[in-house]
C-alpha cells in the first residue's frame, strides 16, 4: 500500500500500540476522513499482513486480543513483573468463580490465562477488561456501564455501587496505582474509587495485586487501607498486610 491510505494506516498502528482500542468514528476523526474511507483503508490490508481489525465497531491490533498479550508485552511498564503476578494470582482461582476484575495495566496478562477454566463469570468497569474476555466462550461477563472515561478506559456511574452489591461476588482482583502501609491504597482517577469500594465491600475474597513500582506511592484518589485487603500480591519484599495471619503473596 502506497499514499494517503498506508499514511492512515500508519497513524491508527501507533495509536492502537499504545494499548488502546479505537472506536471506528473516532479513528475517521483522527484521520479527517469519512468511516467508510477507514473501512476502505482496512479493506486494503488483505494480501498482506493484516494489522488492522475491525471488531464491534472498534478497531484493535491483530494479536490483541490473544492470551499473549503482544501489544501490552510491549507497551506496559514493567510488564513481565505484573505477568508473575497474574501467574500466581490465576492459581487461585477456582472453576465457577465470579470475579471482579477493575482496570489498570497490571490485571491486563490475567486475562489471557482465564481459558484454562471451564466456567467464569467476570465482572467489571473497564472496557479493556471486557474486550480481552468477550470472545472467551469460558466467560461470562457482566459489565457495568456509564459514562466512558477514556484516560482509564473504564466506566463510571452514580449506581455502579449499588449494582456491584447486588451481585455475588467470589474474589475481588483490586489493582492500584500506589500502596503506603501508612497512607493506604490509591488510584490515580476518582471515579474509579466507587466501584474498588463495593467490590472490597462485597466479594468473599478481596485480593490486591500490586508490582513493586507502586509500593510507597501515594496517589490523589484513596481508596483503602491495606489491612481490608486478605492477600496481597506483589514482587516487593519490603511491604505485607497488616493482618498478622494474612502474609503477602
Amino acid at each position: 500500500m502506497k499514499g494517503r491510505s498506508a499514511a492512515r494506516l500508519e497513524k491508527l498502528y501507533d495509536i492502537l500500540s499504545q494499548g488502546r482500542v479505537v472506536p471506528l468514528r473516532e479513528a475517521a476523526t483522527l484521520c479527517d476522513v469519512s468511516e467508510m474511507t477507514i473501512r476502505r483503508d482496512l479493506a486494503r490490508q488483505e494480501g498482506e499482513q493484516q494489522e488492522i481489525h475491525l471488531l464491534g465497531g472498534r478497531l484493535l491490533l491483530n494479536g490483541s486480543m490473544d492470551p499473549a498479550y503482544d501489544v501490552a508485552e510491549q507497551q506496559a511498564s514493567r510488564y513481565p513483573a505484573k505477568k508473575a503476578l497474574c501467574q500466581r494470582v490465576v492459581e487461585q482461582i477456582e472453576d465457577g468463580d465470579t470475579l471482579f476484575i477493575d482496570c489498570g495495566s497490571t490485571l491486563i496478562p490475567l486475562l489471557g490465562l482465564l481459558q484454562r477454566f471451564s466456567e467464569l463469570t467476570v465482572v467489571t468497569y473497564a472496557l479493556n477488561v471486557a474486550n480481552a474476555v468477550a470472545p472467551l466462550s469460558n466467560v461470562r461477563l457482566v459489565l457495568l456501564g456509564g459514562l466512558y472515561y477514556p484516560a482509564s478506559q473504564s466506566f463510571g456511574s452514580d449506581t455502579i455501587e449499588a449494582r456491584i452489591e447486588r451481585l455475588g461476588i467470589n474474589k475481588a482482583l483490586i489493582s492500584a496505582a500506589g500502596v503506603d502501609a501508612k497512607r493506604g491504597v490509591s488510584c490515580f482517577h476518582f471515579h474509579e474509587v466507587a466501584p474498588k469500594r463495593a467490590a472490597i465491600a462485597t466479594a468473599m475474597q478481596r485480593w490486591l495485586v500490586a508490582d513493586a513500582s507502586k509500593i510507597g506511592v501515594v496517589r490523589p484518589a484513596y481508596f483503602a487501607m491495606l489491612d481490608e485487603f486478605d492477600a496481597l500480591f506483589t514482587d516487593a519484599s519490603d511491604i505485607a498486610l497488616s493482618k498478622p495471619d494474612q502474609p503477602s503473596c
